[in-house]
């Protein structure tokens, strides 16, 4: 039986030795082609302008502006602390005339209707507040026809799955974080039913034994 949803935090990462440790983390995910670059391009992201939500230290939209052509990104995060280390890591990509990172919340996007040509995120969406407010926002941000690709951790996954997850988990220490990142994530049934009722409603939901995902075009 899948365990009661218990949500983590609405305040996203924060103080420097916990983001040196996501750092860390998502580096190793990254140099082992476990982020997932590939699944937002083959879902059709692969130019114009767009905004990742919760960008953490950047290497989802960093490595998506090293594999596309002309593409530039916003980011919006709420940790200044993550703003500060994904600022870090543009410039050791070498690109920060293509990347902007702010500070705000996915409740209400600080940004103009019809604004970006794609919105993605992963990791993030557990930790966020008010979930269909944020697929309301998504939707008005978008350009007509743009997409967006919304990926997380699924919360009812098996335990060889978790067991597989914890052990490729490091550092050690961020171990407590994915225990407690899996505990507030959603079941595919949970969020089929959240999207049904927001300007997402036309979108694909698909899982695997791991994941989560939320595709379409505006």
């Amino acid at each position: 039986m899948t365990k009661p949803r218990i949500p983590e935090t609405d305040q996203g990462i924060q103080g420097e030795i916990t983001v040196a440790q996501y750092d860390e983390m998502l580096r190793t995910l990254r140099d082992r082609g476990w982020i997932e670059t590939k699944s937002i391009i083959n879902n059709g992201i692969k130019s114009g302008h767009a905004l990742e939500i919760g960008y953490g230290p950047g290497y989802l939209g960093l490595e998506w502006l090293k594999f596309t052509q002309s593409t530039t990104l916003t980011g919006l995060d709420i940790s200044p602390d993550m703003q500060k280390m994904a600022r870090k890591n543009a410039e050791t990509y070498g690109v920060n005339g293509r990347a902007q990172y702010q500070l705000g919340n996915c409740d209400n996007l600080p940004f103009e209707d019809n604004t970006f040509d794609a919105v993605f995120t992963n990791g993030s969406l557990h930790e966020w507040e008010h979930p269909c407010d944020a697929f309301d926002e998504i939707w008005r941000v978008l350009k007509p026809g743009g997409r967006f690709f919304i990926s997380d951790m699924r919360r009812d996954m098996n335990f060889i799955m978790q067991w597989f997850l914890w052990l490729g988990t490091k550092p050690s220490a961020i171990r407590p974080g994915l225990k407690t990142s899996i505990g507030a994530a959603y079941t595919p049934q949970e969020l089929t039913t959240m999207v049904k009722t927001t300007k997402l409603r036309g979108a694909k939901i698909s899982a695997n034994l791991i994941g989560l995902e939320i595709t379409g075009s505006k």
